[in-house]
């Protein structure tokens, strides 16, 4: 008896392996284009031979179920990347304008840059130094004349499909804050119109340069930075006040209206805090266009609940990554594997509470940025904006030297530059999911493959797939009853791409 159950129990399992291999092959085959990035070497690679694979993993794409509407991906004009591109010869100024924004090459949809200066800049600054302007009659944008405005015009020049912009202040000038620094401290009330002023005053010069900004958060991390560079600080009371009753009418006055604001601007962690005060009421709300986020309070968790209930608490706003970096770290030189190592610290690998050092373990740089992004993705957020899009072999420069990593890396003496793993790890986002794109839904068995996909405007369907494990992996997608076997490299990157049918 035991033997004939045996052998029922096999007849079965070949049987059912048989109607699904039956089933495979009576599916009509779904074409794709399949694009790697992985720690072996493909670096955007267009991948064709997926012959003799077998696999009993099915990931099911079904577009009728949307999710948010995308609003780009990008990184971030600072004065630092600015003044090493001029540095730079004008072959490679071009090629590094070019992989950034140029329709073939990573085409970047949502940028940022900083009003006033930043750690990223090569001095502190801003654009109303006279004390006691209250009207602003001295402003002036004549800092960024020489480096950040030609970069960002060069970069719209190259751009063919546009890109918007958005700027965040560090801090307001000191002679208006309560502690007349530039770091730490708050906005005196009696500067809040000033302030409101000053915002209108940007648009309006940069305008004359040519340049539209689209929007501002409100202020760059307003629980401060540990008080090391430019930084202000609000609470969320008090940034809604400025911005329900100071900022907001002040745009919408002197019209401009429709300039997105963006609330919050730092880590996930704290986001509850501040979408239930900013959010509280129909009037707190009604000038906030969204929030925005950064990713710095852990190198490994997106925090999906606190991003679920940001968007739960404003369905209808924008909830937008608008800063993220491999921070801490001296940038490694035209070294690749040393972005898919487990080698890299953050701030919070020195600096984090004994309660908190957990959420800061070692990583690898492209991880960390796959990761976020697929796990931003799929919890509602529409935007994903890198840090700086340039730096030296140094990490800067940064008058406070605060070292960090970009996707570009130069070397301006040697006019040498290095598109290190993480350009192309971004490009798999940019380049292939365009603003108005929407999020769609998956049915992903595998826990050990993140994934997620969206549905372009041009009708093409991109879906984009992180193996961070040491073995390749087979699998199948199903997309409308159609089928296609691929393989996925280890440690890899791949985006792939329906086209429109």
């Amino acid at each position: 008896m035991k033997t004939v159950k045996l052998l029922s129990l096999s007849f079965l399992i070949v049987f059912m392996i048989s109607c699904n291999e039956n089933t495979k092959q009576k599916q009509e085959a779904l074409q794709v284009e399949v694009y790697e990035t992985s720690a072996s070497g493909n670096k955007l690679t267009r991948i064709t031979d997926f012959s003799d694979l077998d696999s009993t993993l099915v990931i099911k794409i079904n577009p009728k179920k949307k999710y948010q509407t995308i609003t780009g991906f990008g990184g971030a004009f600072t004065e630092s990347s600015a003044y090493l591109l001029n540095k730079l010869s004008n072959e490679n100024q071009k090629k590094i304008l070019n992989a950034y924004f140029a329709k073939d090459q990573a085409n970047y949809s949502l940028t940022r840059t900083h009003m006033n200066s930043c750690d990223f800049s090569l001095s502190q600054y801003s654009y109303a130094p006279v004390e006691n302007d209250k009207n602003l009659e001295h402003f002036s944008i004549n800092e960024d004349k020489d480096d950040l405005i030609p970069m960002i015009k060069d970069a719209m020049a190259v751009s063919e499909d546009g890109f918007k912009i958005f700027a965040s202040p560090w801090t307001a000038p000191p002679w208006m804050k309560d502690n007349k620094a530039w770091v730490g401290g708050k906005l005196l009330p009696e500067y809040y119109d000033t302030w409101a002023l000053f915002f209108s005053k940007y648009i309006d010069a940069y305008k004359t340069e040519g340049i539209d900004i689209w929007g501002f958060t409100v202020e760059n991390e307003p629980h401060g930075n540990g008080n090391n560079w430019e930084s202000m600080h609000f609470t969320p009371e008090e940034m809604t006040d400025f911005v329900q009753n100071h900022l907001g009418p002040k745009l919408e006055t002197d019209g401009k209206g429709d300039v997105i604001i963006l609330g919050y601007d730092q880590n996930r962690a704290g986001l509850k805090e501040w979408v239930d005060v900013m959010y509280a009421t129909e009037a707190s709300s009604k000038y906030y266009d969204g929030t925005a986020i950064h990713w710095y309070e852990s190198t490994y968790d997106y925090f999906p609940e606190a991003l679920q209930y940001a968007h739960s608490k404003a369905p209808n706003k924008l909830l937008i990554e608008t800063e993220g970096c491999v921070d801490s770290e001296v940038p490694k030189w035209k070294d690749d594997m040393w972005y898919w190592s487990k080698e890299a610290t953050d701030w919070g690998w020195d600096w984090a509470s004994e309660e908190e050092k957990y959420l800061h373990p070692k990583y690898a740089p492209v991880n960390r940025y796959a990761r976020d992004i697929i796990g931003c993705l799929n919890n509602w957020v529409d935007g994903w904006v890198d840090w700086n899009m340039v730096l030296d072999r140094q990490g800067g420069p940064n008058w406070f030297k605060n070292w960090c990593v970009a996707p570009v890396i130069v070397d301006p003496e040697a006019d040498e530059v290095y598109f290190t793993p993480l350009y192309y790890t971004m490009a798999h986002f940019s380049k292939y999911i365009r603003p108005g794109a929407e999020i769609i839904d998956v049915e992903n068995p595998d826990k050990d493959l993140m994934l997620t996909a969206a549905s372009n405007p041009d009708g093409t369907i991109a879906i984009i797939l992180f193996n961070e494990g040491n073995e390749s992996k087979n699998f199948s997608l199903e997309l409308n009853q159609k089928l296609v076997d691929i393989k996925i490299s280890a440690q890899a990157i791949q985006t792939v791409v329906v086209p429109n049918s």
